[in-house]
């Protein structure tokens, strides 16, 4: 199927559902969701006695240090909120990407202290979870439209972000030294 016929369908909350789209089955989704429950301490853990000088080493030119890690973990998962949100709510929305490189510079990641970004993180986690607990079978195929990657579906954003939080508590042990 072309992306174009994908979006149509994507748009359309009858033929989405007529489509053959390879569902997850049930223990796939309980250990992800199990996962991203997970993640905030993951990150925490990841973080434990890190020093000031840890918070900022920065292990090359193309790495983020810890702290901007922290920064951009706040900034996603409240992204990634509003996004599941959105997907549960709404019929067929748009959900739109957004350069966090350009929010890192921005928003001065490498300035600011990070306890704020951590709670933010934390409660974002938290509700998003609550959230996905309990939701109807139907509701794990519903479908929006990602502006850069095209058809995101329930299933994807939990696989992306059963993950996400972890790869980045690996990123943050590295730049602290500790591959």
């Amino acid at each position: 199927m072309d992306l174009h016929t994908a979006r149509a369908i994507s748009r359309s909350p009858r033929a989405r559902l007529a489509v053959s789209i390879p569902r997850m089955d049930e223990l796939t989704r309980n250990t992800l969701l199990q996962r991203y429950r997970e993640g905030y301490s993951a990150v925490a853990s990841a973080l434990a006695g890190i020093t000031p000088a840890e918070l900022d080493a920065r292990p090359d030119a193309e790495s983020w240090t810890a702290r901007e890690v922290v920064h951009h973990l706040a900034d996603s998962e409240m992204t990634s909120a509003i996004r599941i949100r959105r997907l549960l709510a709404e019929e067929s929305p748009e959900i739109t990407a957004y350069d966090e490189d350009l929010w890192r510079r921005k928003l001065r990641y490498d300035k600011r202290p990070i306890d704020g970004s951590l709670e933010a993180f934390r409660f974002a986690r938290l509700t998003s979870a609550e959230v996905m607990d309990g939701i109807a079978p139907d509701d794990w195929l519903r479908v929006g439209t990602h502006s850069e990657s095209g058809p995101y579906s329930v299933e994807a954003w939990l696989e992306i972000y059963a993950r996400h939080a972890h790869d980045h508590a690996d990123q943050i042990r590295r730049a602290r030294g500790g591959n």
